[in-house]
Formats: structure tokens, sequence, C-alpha cells
């Protein structure tokens, strides 16, 4: 079961709608559809199943954009008529990592757009059991992930404690800052202050921008309530 982390940042940090995050904070367009799926999260009266299908939808697309972040080559083909055309590829080096357990969810979402791509883990310990913030346990990375650009995984920010202690330990694997990317579907002013203030080159990927976020999202998603 998903811990809920301790609110340690709610009184330091105030925010407001006029708040500037910079460019480093992606917002998807909010459309009829994206706040459909994010109400249907929130409700509490919808069943797993439900919850499952709608929350896969918007998981797929924070990995779609997620994938507009990361760096493209131009490359040409020819078409089966016989034209070329010039396009895009990746740049190879990618690779995603999730954070244990509400992080997997995300990986169905990541590997339907990357069906080759390498997905590390990291574990942090729960809140009750250390008393601190944030631990990590366990990390286990592909072993060239120094020279890859890195998609984080956690569907929930809230303070944002686990993602930073996520992000402390990528960089002491020679990480660089400036190609991690973190995706996550629900995120607080509060949260998102915290990962820009003390890393600003990350960029975070989100749907929603909130100071109440959907804590329960792991336990409804794996059915551990």
């Amino acid at each position: 079961m998903d811990s809920v982390e301790p609110d340690l940042i709610q009184n330091s940090i105030q925010w407001t709608p006029k708040d500037d995050f910079g460019p480093n904070l992606i917002r998807l367009h909010v459309t009829n559809q994206i706040k459909e799926l994010q109400t249907v999260i929130r409700d509490k009266n919808t069943s797993r199943s439900d919850f499952r299908f709608y929350a896969d939808r918007l998981i797929r697309l924070v990995v779609e954009e997620g994938l507009n972040q990361l760096p493209y080559q131009k490359h040409s083909v020819t078409t089966p008529t016989g034209f070329q055309y010039n396009g895009l590829r990746f740049e190879e080096g990618n690779c995603g990592v999730s954070i244990i357990r509400s992080g997997e969810a995300m990986e169905k979402g990541l590997r339907e757009c990357c069906r080759s791509i390498c997905i590390g883990k990291i574990l942090m310990a729960p809140y009750e059991e250390t008393h601190e913030a944030a631990k990590v346990m366990y990390a286990n990375f592909p072993v060239d992930i120094a020279r890859r650009k890195v998609l984080l995984m956690s569907p929930i920010l809230s303070t944002g404690n686990s993602i930073v202690k996520s992000i402390e330990i990528l960089l002491k694997n020679n990480v660089h800052e400036e190609k991690i990317v973190v995706l996550t579907l629900f995120a607080t002013p509060q949260g998102v202050k915290t990962i820009l203030s003390r890393f600003p080159l990350v960029k975070v990927v989100t749907s929603d921008l909130n100071p109440s976020s959907p804590t329960h999202f792991g336990q409804r998603y794996f059915g551990t309530e």
C-alpha cells in the first residue's frame, strides 16, 4: 500500500493561481476529455475497473507529452510510393524509472509507446517505518543510465519528497539533471516548487496542478485499499 507523505512544506510554500513555475513545468492542455478523466479518477464512487481504465488513458496522454520532451534527430525515409519523407526519430539512449509501487502503473503506458525501452525501479520506505520524509530502500537501473535520458514516473506529486530523493539517487548515478523528465498525473503547486527549486533543469510533465492530489491512486489502481 502506498504511504501518504507528511505535509512538510504546506505551511512554508504558499501558492496562488498567478504563480509562474517557469518553462520546465509542462501542463497538458486541459480539454473536456482530460477533465472527464481527472473527474472519474477523483470520484470516490468509481469502480476499480473504471478507475484503471480511465487512469490508463490519462497515463498514456502524459507519457506521450513526456516523449515530446526527449531529443529527436532528423531522419529521412522512402515511402512505399517512392517519395522521400523528411521526418524525425528519437535519439538513442532513453529509459524509464518508476517509483514503486504506484509508479509501476505508468509502465504499461510507456511500453505501449516505446516497446523495447528499459525501465528501472526505485523503492521508497513507507513513512510509518522511517518517520522520515522519504528514504530510498532499493534502486535498480540500466547499467548505462548515466548516458541516458530518464523518464521518472510517479502518478502523484504531493509534497515532492519522494521524487526529490529519487532525483538525488539518479544524480549519484551520474545522470545529468537536464536529462530527467518527471511524469506525473496529478501535481500540487507545493510539490512542483519543491522539485524545481532544488533541480531547476529537471522538467515536470503533469495533467493537473491542484493543491489537493488524489493520494489514494496506488491503492485504487492495484486494489490494495
